[in-house]
């Protein structure tokens, strides 16, 4: 028989794992040759991520409180929110679920992913690229996107400073989703807002261990920008939780 934590675990690979398959499938339906969404831009992009955020928490959180994101298991745990102890477990679980997520979207697209010649487009299905690469400025946007939603998770979980137990139930699928609605419509342009470690790291070790035609490099000399800058922004959240009551 399971265990609370495994049971706990699992939901929030299953949970990372649908928010990828989702959320990467529609880049690929955009960005992959021959595809019948081929062509259509950040709208539908921004609101399948929404959604797929929607699905991810609303089929996990009585599992694992749905996290499915490493800065949001980070930005609870700093306000007391969450157990220090479960924290490596939900990481290395939300990284798996975003692997086994990745690998889903190459099975249903791998004739188109057979079909795309330029490398930075299958690599666009996978894991976030700057429009312009300056680590500076990117981390500035990753951590600015991440502290609006830890932020917003903070109070989602909790409306009352030092209350509830830190993890999102069903109800609360869809007011998280609108945020990642409103900060890929808003903030999605420089980065493509990773917002999620997990989300970025996970299917960018796909990429390199998955054999694909025309695949390319990983781009690794960028990958610690969607880990780090979501950090800052989940740190920033948290201590600026403790700040505003001290205000008020």
């Amino acid at each position: 028989m399971l265990t609370p934590e495994l049971v706990s675990y699992l939901g929030e690979l299953l949970g990372t794992a649908i928010l990828i398959l989702l959320g990467n499938g529609v880049v690929a339906n955009m960005l992959l040759a021959k595809t019948k969404g081929n062509g259509n831009g950040l709208m539908p992009i921004a609101v399948a991520w929404a959604v797929a955020v929607f699905v991810g928490v609303f089929v996990t959180a009585p599992m694992s409180g749905a996290h499915l994101n490493p800065a949001v298991t980070l930005g609870l745990a700093v306000v007391g929110k969450f157990s220090w102890l479960l924290v490596p477990g939900y990481v290395v679980a939300q990284i798996a679920g975003a692997f086994l997520g990745q690998a889903l979207v190459v099975l249903s697209y791998r004739d188109h992913y057979a079909a795309t010649e330029d490398t930075g487009l299958v690599l666009a299905t996978f894991s976030t690229d700057p429009a312009i690469p300056n680590h500076l400025s990117n981390i500035l946007t990753e951590a600015i996107g991440t502290f609006v939603l830890v932020f917003a998770v903070l109070y989602i979980t909790g409306p009352k400073f030092g209350d509830a137990p830190g993890s999102l139930g069903a109800l609360d699928a869809l007011p998280v989703a609108l945020v990642v609605l409103g900060i890929g419509l808003s903030l999605g342009g420089p980065t493509g807002y990773a917002i999620n470690p997990a989300r970025d790291l996970g299917p960018r070790i796909a990429h390199a261990l998955l054999p694909l035609a025309n695949k390319g490099g990983s781009n690794w000399a960028y990958s610690w920008v969607p880990v780090v800058g979501p950090i800052i922004g989940a740190l920033v959240a948290a201590g600026l939780w403790h700040v505003v009551p001290v205000a008020l």
